[in-house]
């Protein structure tokens, strides 16, 4: 079993695994069953191997690959099909893949009734095409989580879906994950935000404060990286690596939004946060791991209880937390906006994005934005998920991108 360990004067514990994640070409247009017992065998020895080493696994998890012109037809009753074979088997989550931009008409049409009718599936949408925004399939977003919003209690099944603009393969994290093709390969997500607290509260300059963040992902990730290894080596699935993105919980001993204010910001959003973010995104990526994904900073807002406070006290704009995707692994995500927030403004948020992405020569970015069936701006939310964190609803700007939309591409 893995103990505590003590570095630099300060105790650190083993980081939780979020999520184990096994990509693998989904079967289609049929739907076979051998794939999915095969994958559910190994996500279930794979969770035996990690918690027999005293390492928490929360979740475990399939992606399907990068969804090409050649959709399984109908794609409704081909996502349902996978779906029930998927659980049947086991496997607790499962991304159908990745729609690419050019697929803006399926992702309109038919995204939205998919999730609705699901209970344990996720899909993305890609946002750039040819190396620009889309405005299809920016517009095709937005009237998808409206209609998801509409059919899903609280809106909530817009967890399951998100755009992403130039996200790799291999991703842990659920919705942008997916698979790159050929054998199945697995990777890890870990719950590190604790990690970053303990360096954090520290003593020392800036400087040391880095440095002791490095070495602690480092020696938290160690015993994770040996056993994935071990898995792998056992089972015959490739280990792409892990994603270091600290992902946070809903208390403050496990709170991004904590570690920012430890660290000597007044609050969450003052003045200085952005240099934080920005100290959290380069030690992840000094760190001698073995790292796929994102591997940055994540700020998702409703899953950090810091961050869902502070948005409570003092709502940001979207535009403000966009600034903070600049520097950070991920983007904006699980923001909860009014219900009635106008699809050209939906659209809008989404080419920012996606501009901000390519602006940034390729820079991995997701959306994820929750409208709240009913909410104003102030209301509070009222989840009931034990990742969340419950906050208020933030302002809509009330203008949009219409006439973008209306122009095209």
């Amino acid at each position: 079993m893995i103990t505590p360990f003590c570095l630099a004067g300060a105790t650190i514990s083993a980081v939780k695994i979020r999520a184990v994640t096994l990509g693998l070409d989904l079967p289609a247009p049929e739907v076979d069953d051998a794939p999915f017992a095969a994958a559910g065998r190994f996500l279930a020895a794979a969770r035996d191997a990690f918690t027999g080493e005293g390492l928490e696994v929360q979740t475990t998890r399939v992606a399907g690959a990068d969804l090409g012109p050649n959709l399984p037809d109908p794609f409704s009753a081909w996502a349902a099909r996978t779906e029930a074979v998927a659980k049947a088997h086991g496997i607790e989550y499962i991304s159908l893949g990745r729609l690419r931009a050019s697929s803006h008409g399926v992702v309109a049409e038919h995204a939205a009734p998919i999730l609705a009718d699901s209970t344990i599936t996720f899909l993305s949408a890609d946002l750039v095409e040819g190396r620009l925004p889309s405005v299809a399939m920016a517009a095709a977003c937005a009237k998808a989580v409206k209609q998801l919003a509409s059919k899903t209690p609280q809106g909530f099944g817009n967890l399951r879906f998100a755009a992403t603009a130039h996200c790799p393969p291999n991703i842990p994290f659920l919705p942008a994950a997916y698979h790159g093709g050929g054998p199945p390969k697995f990777s890890v997500a870990v719950q590190a935000a604790d990690v970053v607290v303990d360096a954090f509260d520290g003593s020392g300059g800036m400087s040391e404060i880095e440095d002791r963040l490095v070495a602690g992902l480092e020696a938290a990730c160690t015993p994770l990286e040996r056993v994935a290894n071990s898995v792998a080596a056992e089972h015959g699935y490739p280990f792409v690596g892990i994603d270091l993105s600290p992902a946070p919980f809903p208390d403050d001993a496990i709170s991004i939004g904590s570690a920012i204010e430890r660290a000597g910001v007044d609050r969450f959003g003052a003045p200085g946060t952005l240099y934080l973010s920005a100290l959290i995104t380069r030690a992840i990526r000094r760190t001698r791991v073995r790292r796929c994904g994102f591997s940055g900073l994540m700020l998702p807002l409703l899953e950090d209880s810091v961050l869902a406070r502070r948005a409570a006290e003092c709502p940001p704009s979207l535009h403000e937390l966009l600034l903070y995707s600049a520097v950070c692994g991920t983007g904006l995500d699980t923001i909860p906006v009014p219900g009635d927030i106008a699809e050209a403004e939906l659209a809008g948020i989404y080419l920012d994005v996606a501009a901000l992405s390519v602006a940034l020569d390729g820079k991995p970015l997701t959306v994820r934005l929750m409208p709240v069936p009913g909410g104003a701006a102030g209301d509070p939310t009222r989840f009931s998920f034990d990742y969340f964190a419950n906050s208020r609803v933030l302002p809509a700007a009330g203008a949009g991108a219409a006439g973008v939309l209306g122009r095209g591409q």
